[in-house]
């Protein structure tokens, strides 16, 4: 396979990196790390300020057409190609930026969900406003009793004439503190196999019955919440394809958010900081970056990071071809989480006893930034599936092992 770039591709790709550098420049400021953690941080975080600066870069990706490369242009995207897609992705990772502005579950995943099982009037009534980020939605999916085992959710709608009343408990769920609709997965036929009796709805979160309550992470930032349901009206209308058959809906969304979960972690741009870190601090006695273990280490961390964006050109190839993201798409969200927290944690290892320490006085190792990644990067490899799961539909679902 030729991965070469074309004139045309390299010109696209200078386009991009100066609009990205220019307006990261412009609306968050010299460094994304003086707002928060990381980008995802500044779009389900709960400081008002980062959420302003969120809407405006999510406006100007909007103007400037890159918002949803993926989406098809009559929904408003720009149809980009699977190159023009990745390169953006590339640089988008370089400089650790939000992919998809502030509204990133609807452009990232149900937006394109919606596009392949929603009804026409759906599609016109929603889709738009997702867009513009004039409605944010959020995603209903983990429960207390089902995370990983998503299919053995238990939240409740029983169906009422042109209605259904849901009851029962959301948690995990980013951005439901600003959203004004919800994609739900709820229980429809408690008497049918767990994967079978489930539908996918679309939620008003200002329907009466719906209470939303901040989680606050290690981090101190609260981007999770738990949503509680109680006897909330939803019109039958908004059902996303069959009754009882929202796995097949639920699962297309979860192949989308898997096709893009590398571009969670800037891996490149922690990488190139990770690489910084080693100068500036010793390990062994010896400047890192000299010292044997530290240089073998990174080069293997470099390589990873290649296999990282190989993963992404695969899935990428099956969604262009019109396909539902397939399991290879686990591919990429395994390898870039755990990688993700392999070098975060080598850069706790290089810091020693630094690692622990947090304080908001700018050092030369930059070492509050490494705390709160430190703290931070366990968690991608939990949330959209944990690294297990992953493993299980890989090995199942693509190399068609044996269960044991």
């Amino acid at each position: 396979m030729d991965f070469s770039y074309t004139p045309e591709q390299e010109k696209f790709r200078r386009e991009v990196r100066r609009f990205l550098e220019k307006t990261s420049l412009e609306v968050f400021g010299p460094s994304i790390e003086a707002h928060a953690t990381c980008s995802e941080n500044l779009i389900f975080g709960d400081d008002e300020h980062h959420w302003q600066m969120m809407l405006e870069y999510h406006r100007r990706l909007l103007e400037a057409g890159y918002l949803a490369l993926h989406w098809p242009k009559e929904w408003g995207g720009a149809g980009a190609g699977p190159v023009e897609q990745a390169i953006y992705r590339d640089e988008v990772m370089r400089l650790g930026l939000p992919p998809f502005g502030a509204n990133h579950l609807a452009i990232d995943r149900i937006g394109p969900t919606l596009m392949l099982y929603g009804a026409d009037w759906q599609k016109k009534r929603f889709i738009p406003k997702m867009l513009t980020a004039e409605e944010i939605w959020c995603q209903g999916y983990s429960e207390p009793n089902a995370g990983s085992d998503l299919a053995g959710l238990q939240t409740r709608a029983v169906l009422d004439g042109d209605h259904f009343v849901i009851n029962g408990q959301k948690v995990w769920t980013s951005l439901a503190h600003r959203a004004h609709f919800q994609v739900l997965l709820v229980r429809t036929d408690p008497s049918a196999p767990k994967h079978k009796g489930i539908s996918y709805l679309l939620v008003d979160m200002k329907t009466p019955g719906i209470t939303v309550k901040p989680l606050v992470k290690i981090t101190g930032h609260a981007g999770f919440n738990e949503v509680f349901y109680d006897n909330v009206v939803v019109p039958r209308e908004n059902l996303v394809g069959e009754l009882n058959k929202g796995w097949e809906v639920s699962v297309a969304m979860l192949m989308f958010q898997r096709m893009s979960a590398g571009t969670r972690q800037p891996i490149e741009r922690i990488l190139n900081q990770l690489i910084e870190l080693s100068k500036e601090v010793e390990f062994g006695g010896v400047p890192a970056h000299r010292h044997p273990y530290v240089r073998q280490t990174l080069i293997r961390f470099a390589s990873d990071a290649q296999c990282v964006s190989l993963a992404r050109y695969r899935a990428l190839s099956a969604h262009l071809k019109g396909k539902p993201p397939g399991p290879e798409s686990s591919f990429g969200k395994l390898f870039a989480s755990e990688l993700n927290l392999r070098m975060t944690m080598f850069a706790a290892e290089m810091l020693g006893a630094y690692a622990a320490i947090e304080n908001d006085r700018p050092n030369r190792a930059n070492r509050d930034l490494w705390v709160r990644r430190l703290l931070n990067a366990r968690e991608y490899t939990i949330a959209g599936g944990t690294s297990e799961i992953q493993h299980n539909i890989i090995g199942e679902r693509v190399l068609h092992l044996p269960k044991g």
